[in-house]
């Protein structure tokens, strides 16, 4: 699951810096969390949790903040490569093969980099799209997919979700995702469907209220 990305207009947090933050956190999420966790459970999603996001099956393993953590260690993302990373949590960093072709594009020992206010930036995203997706269907439990790092449910064939950005769209975004796109209609303005970066949304109800449009539209 997921969209793609554009930029967050924010002073110092300028577009380069949070997109090599947030490549590193999917970096992350990817290779230090999923890949072990498919390998030991076969099984992809990770979970939204508070200060970060962390594996939803063993080995048990979070993102906070600026740093990841497994049991009684913890590492500072910035600076190390998901090796260096896997090694010192007692895990063997890698993607999970076979489960998809996509991902972050970083190997396992590519250099990381984050800063910690682009790292928030990105965490309240996914914390947004994390409450937003609760709200608007409490039925469901968001998943946080490492293929394209974004938070998503699918219901009645439609996939809702948040990404912290990507190649689409650089910014934090919420999407509705739809199998064909409806045409003469101003809402779908993205080749999978519709996209509103957050900034647009005004917060966790103006994101719900998306949501719902999406939904009444894809009827």
């Amino acid at each position: 699951m997921g969209r793609r990305g554009r930029a967050v207009d924010n002073g110092a947090m300028n577009e380069d810096g949070l997109e090599v933050t947030r490549r590193s956190l999917h970096a992350v999420a990817e290779l230090v969390l999923a890949g072990p966790q498919y390998r030991a459970t076969g099984r992809l999603r990770l979970r939204v949790v508070p200060g970060g996001f962390a594996t939803a099956f063993a080995p048990d393993v979070r993102v906070q903040g600026a740093s990841v953590e497994a049991g009684h260690t913890q590492s500072q993302i910035s600076g190390q490569t998901a090796r260096t990373l896997g090694a010192r949590l007692g895990i063997a960093a890698g993607r999970p093969e076979g489960a998809y072709r996509d991902g972050c594009g970083v190997g396992v020992d590519e250099p990381l980099a984050l800063r910690a206010d682009h790292a928030a930036a990105v965490l309240d995203a996914l914390a947004l799209g994390h409450g937003a997706l609760s709200a608007f269907a409490p039925g469901e439990v968001p998943v946080l997919w490492p293929e394209h790092f974004d938070v998503a449910i699918r219901v009645d064939e439609v996939n809702y979700g948040v990404s912290p950005g990507d190649g689409l769209i650089a910014e934090p975004y919420a999407y509705v995702g739809v199998g064909q796109v409806p045409a003469g209609d101003a809402f779908w303005n993205a080749p999978f469907g519709a996209a509103r970066p957050l900034r647009d949304l005004d917060g966790l109800d103006g994101t719900v209220t998306f949501f719902a449009e999406g939904r009444e539209r894809a009827r």
